[in-house]
């Protein structure tokens, strides 16, 4: 394999079946292709009992200089109903253009661009670097303990931090290169139960039917208004989930109610304050009721600055326009990365991700990889415009 072509390299990497948490040898291929550019490689496998055990990678080559990293992950979600698939969803088949498989957006693609383009510039004839390194978790698509979070940690540790890190989630939207995310929105998942007291449906006034109460509370909380939006963000969003009685009987009042709803919140708010609000918003006179709020993330931003500036000038020279920033969608691992440096993501158009055929144009591929070559070339004198 020619570590300097990303088709070739992002195809073995699809060939790993590397579903989360299952390493599936797409590490051992990564550090196949580093250690002869020079990279030192540490494998960080990590198995605190929170989480899956999950297998992680970073590599680093040392150039002196400015300190970018690019993050990124191989596992990847399960394919689903293979029968759904036009072609087997781990063999990397290239047709019609487009390199088809599990991973090839989210996020395979994307790490083959990083080690293309790191590998064409320990070509001879290629510009001197600064400090690179590739951070590469197997755990992003699943609990998220075991691997990005941890190598945080043990990166802070050592001692071994970077100056800015750059993702390679499949931020853009409709063609490569027309988004860059430069925050992410906080993320918190909500449990509420209310309890009453069960009793026969033809005789509702012995008993106390809890739904009307959480009927009406989820009304107020599905029409609170929470902010305007921000600056960087649009508005904070709370979207229910699931209503559940654990109730079998038409004929039987539930004794309580659980709902569940995930709050997507902007800088204005903390996983915090927004259980305070739902305490208070929940109380109910006389009423019981219990609430159990998991955050999965806060809300962060990287200010427009000289990492955002670099960041979309070198897009613009690669693809003709300047990419727009966003803050949108789901979480991702710079939620963690954000405590090392400052980070931005720029990756593939997301579209197919965690479909069926998920595919990606053999042409994004290769605009990528000059992308993320001209990135860590520019940090090498500074990470500035």
């Amino acid at each position: 394999m020619i570590a300097t072509d990303p088709v070739a390299v992002a195809q073995a990497l699809i060939r790993c079946p590397s579903v989360t948490p299952a390493e599936g040898g797409a590490l051992t291929l990564l550090e196949s292709l580093l250690r002869p550019l020079g990279f030192e490689c540490h494998r960080l496998p990590f198995n605190d009992p929170a989480g899956a055990p999950a297998d992680n990678l970073f590599a680093h080559r040392d150039r002196s200089g400015p300190h970018l990293c690019f993050a990124g992950h191989t596992d990847v979600v399960p394919p689903g109903n293979r029968d759904r698939w036009s072609v087997d969803p781990f063999g990397g088949i290239v047709r019609d253009g487009l390199l088809i498989g599990r991973g090839a957006c989210d996020m395979k693609g994307a790490v083959a661009a990083a080690v293309a383009a790191v590998a064409r510039l320990a070509e001879p004839s290629a510009t001197t670097a600064g400090s690179i390194s590739l951070l590469i978790t197997g755990d992003e698509e699943g609990d998220a303990v075991n691997g990005t979070a941890k190598m945080v940690d043990w990166l802070i540790a050592r001692g071994d931090v970077p100056d800015a890190c750059v993702v390679g989630e499949p931020t853009s939207i409709e063609r490569l290169g027309d988004t860059v995310k430069n925050g992410r929105r906080g993320s918190l998942n909500a449990r509420l139960t209310v309890f009453g007291r069960e009793g026969h449906a033809a005789y509702p006034h012995l008993a106390d039917n809890p739904l009307p109460k959480l009927v009406r509370r989820l009304n107020e909380l599905a029409n609170a208004t929470l902010d305007d939006g921000t600056d960087h963000f649009p508005p904070s969003t709370l979207a229910l989930t699931g209503i559940d009685t654990g109730n079998p009987a038409s004929n039987v009042i539930p004794g309580q109610v659980t709902a569940t709803f995930n709050i997507r919140f902007n800088d204005r708010h903390d996983a915090a304050s927004l259980t305070a609000w739902l305490h208070q918003s929940c109380t109910m006179v006389d009423d019981l009721y219990a609430l159990d709020v998991r955050r999965s993330a806060e809300a962060f931003v990287t200010p427009p600055g000289p990492l955002t500036e670099m960041v979309a000038t070198t897009v613009q020279s690669q693809t003709g326009h300047r990419p727009t920033l966003g803050t949108g969608g789901g979480t991702s691992d710079a939620r963690f990365l954000k405590a090392l440096c400052p980070v931005v993501e720029v990756g593939l158009v997301g579209s197919t991700a965690h479909k069926a055929d998920e595919a990606v144009p053999l042409a994004d591929l290769e605009t990528l990889t000059e992308i993320y070559r001209a990135l860590f070339e520019r940090a090498a004198t500074g990470i500035g415009p």
